[in-house]
């Protein structure tokens, strides 16, 4: 517990809140005390965010980069299923002095309900915020969560398959049956899996009779049926597998599922004045498993795509996704926003070592076979296991601290490493018996004779 009386929510690692699954992020106030007089000792809960999703509402103290590990100890989540009441507010003369309040009462004890007050000090918009407060929790959308896992328990049970897979959604907010809605990429494949829970015994009659298909849809159907499996027995099933078939189709749903979307974006609607704050916070929870494919470092345009694509139909501008990364200076995240002398901007892990690259990049350009010829972008890109446009900045700027040195010619851009430290300005036709100097003299006499 993260108080004497209110659960814990928690964070990742840039301050945002992990999201339960099916939950969205609906409103976000900035400068909020949460106060309760009806508790003895509650916790001082002030000027924070306040954060209303179709689930809970979040106090999360105010983002400060020292202290990420005692905020995320500070941060609080109250479920909407322990609101019991929601007091409508009353304008008065009285008002008009005050800063804006929302009220409401909350079983925190079977045996007993508090009254809990939200004292809005910040510019956001109370009225809005308590009629979006009212219509989530009328929705009870936490209800029909555990009304659709039952009955995809019940699936799961009927066709062999343990566990059950974790559900995915996205934009909102509600249906008129108060099932929360489903857009985007993650609410369309919402709704195949519960076409495929549905219809999971006439769907594997269906795969009997699929042999006298060409080869090209017997993939496909392989896939979907692997899809199908991914979904509903979910992270639990077979878990302590680990041979390599197990072990490929694990690596190609996580290919998979990190294009799927993510559940809750940021929006301007949602996060209002904090949309950057709140938008560069999220991109940089987003980044980390591009940035491990990517060997730590990814073209900012890659990053604009990806992004994107998984936002669904939340798009995002060229300079909202700027704005965002330059925020990062700000903030506790692991991630940093970089931009090469060419002009060419780049998101890198702060824990990137432009060392590290250089060492290889040197092993590569001092073996035997490269001294003569030197190596492209092409072979930088091969070995550093990087695009090559990404492996030509990292040449160039091993340039540019003398490693290297550059020739230009009409095929292109070919380095060699430097060896002008090791030529003698007393005498240049001098060769000591060590060295990479010595080694391209007996390699460049060698081709001569060939």
């Amino acid at each position: 517990m993260a108080t004497s009386s209110l659960p814990k929510a928690d964070l990742t690692s840039s301050g945002r809140p992990v999201f339960l699954p099916n939950e969205i992020e609906c409103s976000i106030l900035s400068s909020v005390d949460l106060e309760c007089d009806d508790i003895p000792n509650f916790p001082l809960l002030k000027s924070g965010l306040l954060i209303l999703t179709t689930h809970r509402l979040l106090w999360l103290p105010d983002n400060n980069p020292s202290s990420s590990a005692a905020a995320a100890a500070a941060a609080v989540a109250l479920p909407l299923s322990f609101v019991t009441h929601i007091f409508s507010t009353k304008k008065s003369v009285k008002t008009l002095f005050h800063s804006p309040r929302v009220r409401f009462q909350a079983s925190l004890d079977p045996s007993k309900s508090v009254v809990m007050t939200a004292v809005m000090r910040g510019k956001g918009d109370t009225d809005a915020f308590l009629a979006k407060f009212w219509e989530n929790w009328r929705a009870r959308a936490w209800e029909n969560d555990v009304q659709t896992q039952t009955q995809a328990q019940t699936a799961v049970g009927s066709s062999s398959v343990s566990g059950s897979g974790p559900a995915s959604g996205s934009g909102g907010f509600y249906t008129r049956e108060g099932a929360v809605r489903m857009v985007g990429v993650s609410g369309i494949l919402r709704k195949e899996q519960e076409m495929w829970e549905s219809t999971d015994k006439s769907l594997q009659e269906a795969f009997q009779d699929l042999n006298a298909l060409m080869s090209k849809a017997k993939e496909m159907v392989i896939l979907a049926e692997k899809m199908r499996q991914k979904l509903l027995s979910g992270s639990s099933s077979k878990s302590s597998a680990t041979n390599d078939d197990e072990v490929g189709s694990k690596e190609e749903m996580q290919d998979w599922m990190l294009s799927v979307g993510i559940v809750s974006p940021v929006t301007k609607e949602s996060a209002g004045a904090l949309y950057h704050q709140q938008l560069s916070r999220q991109l940089a929870d987003y980044v980390r498993i591009p940035l491990e494919r990517a060997g730590g470092m990814i073209n900012l345009i890659d990053v604009y795509c990806l992004f994107n694509r998984a936002r669904g139909t939340e798009l995002i501008s060229p300079d909202d996704l700027l704005r965002a990364c330059s925020l990062w200076e700000k903030f506790d995240v692991p991630v940093m926003l970089r931009k090469f002398d060419s002009g060419v901007m780049v998101i890198q892990n702060k824990s990137h070592s432009d060392e590290e690259v250089f060492a290889r990049i040197k092993a590569l350009v001092t073996n035997p076979d490269t001294l003569r010829t030197g190596i492209s972008a092409s072979d930088a890109a091969m070995t550093l296991g990087i695009a090559p446009g990404m492996a030509k900045e990292h040449l160039l700027t091993a340039e540019s601290k003398g490693l290297l040195c550059r020739d230009i010619s009409p095929d292109g851009f070919r380095f060699y490493v430097n060896l002008f430290p090791e030529i003698s300005t007393d005498d240049v036709y001098l060769v000591k018996d060590y060295g990479i100097y010595n080694t391209w003299v007996r390699v460049a006499s060698a081709s001569r004779l060939e």
